[in-house]
């Protein structure tokens, strides 16, 4: 079907899969690009290996395509051994490069491409607010990032429009960071984590979904945007928000040292918690972007429901 079929590399994650559900539902064909077989997919799913060198069967889906969306990378949320770093890297790199090889070889080459990244490339900033102008940061994340971006900008398309969006910590019920901090907060142990400074630069997923969408069907969206609501909120702050919504008036704090072991032990990464970027989605909101959820307590009023 040219032209109404849109390719998700990594689709079958808790983003790819809610973009994948609001595609199918506007009318389109979708094909998740997946290293498994995973189960209950929203989508038709075409086998790939991004690191085998050159392109396989699954290049034939992006020739007459509307759009390929790269959503492909090993979560960082995991232990951070050395192992589980290059894994991070790799599957990152890996798959930029196979899809602007595909593209290349392409006859009727995807008409955009939508690059993921994080607002993670800014490391670790304190209350600087970052933008698409603010250089890199430094650190293990930040560097993933610069790499990350670094391939795509050398894996050209021409001809092909490109988008990147650095995408902040994406709240949803079905995944994601929402689900365990919820679990926390309920159990009363929903304290700030650490100094509790540390800014969070959200998204709902409804505005993520949006974010995709208007980089696939926008002529005006190119190049780098930072992708996450106008309201960042401290960490003190987030915990706040979400006991409120929760109805879980105060949990103790957690100390630093606390969230490190805790971390380690549940085979995680805690820096995450501890770290953070004060994000602003400048180019979105100069091009109109319409956010549903642009206020914090809104959206998890939203998230939390009747539960």
């Amino acid at each position: 079907m040219a032209l109404k079929r849109i390719v998700l590399a990594g689709g079958s994650g808790f983003v790819g899969q809610a973009l994948a559900g609001r595609l199918l539902a506007d009318g389109y064909e979708v094909i998740v690009l997946s290293r498994g077989k995973p189960k209950n997919v929203r989508g038709t799913i075409v086998s790939w290996d991004p690191s085998v060198p050159g392109p396989g069967d699954w290049a034939q889906s992006l020739n007459d395509a509307l759009a390929v969306v790269n959503l492909t990378g090993k979560s960082i949320n995991c232990r951070p051994t050395d192992a589980n770093r290059r894994e991070i890297v790799r599957s990152r790199v890996d798959s930029v490069k196979a899809i602007g090889e595909a593209v290349r070889r392409c006859g009727r080459p995807p008409r955009v491409i939508v690059q993921t990244s994080a607002v993670g490339i800014y490391g670790d900033r304190d209350d600087l607010v970052c933008d698409e102008s603010t250089p890199p940061g430094t650190g293990f994340l930040a560097e993933t990032c610069q790499q990350w971006e670094r391939a795509f900008a050398e894996s050209t398309t021409p001809g092909v429009r490109r988008v990147v969006l650095r995408l902040g910590v994406v709240l949803g019920r079905g995944g994601g960071a929402f689900p365990p901090l919820a679990g926390l907060a309920r159990s009363f142990l929903g304290g700030a984590a650490g100094s509790g400074r540390q800014y969070l630069s959200w998204l709902h997923l409804t505005d993520a979904v949006r974010a995709y969408r208007d980089a696939i069907d926008r002529g005006d969206f190119q190049g780098v945007y930072v992708a996450t609501s106008p309201q960042p909120a401290t960490n003190a702050q987030f915990m706040l928000a979400l006991r409120s919504a929760l109805h879980r008036p105060w949990s103790p704090p957690v100390p630093g040292l606390a969230v490190r072991l805790g971390g380690w032990i549940a085979g995680i990464n805690s820096e995450l918690a501890l770290t953070g970027q004060r994000c602003a989605p400048r180019r979105l909101m100069e091009q109109g972007f319409a956010y549903e959820f642009p206020d914090l307590r809104k959206a998890l009023a939203e998230l939390v429901g009747d539960n």
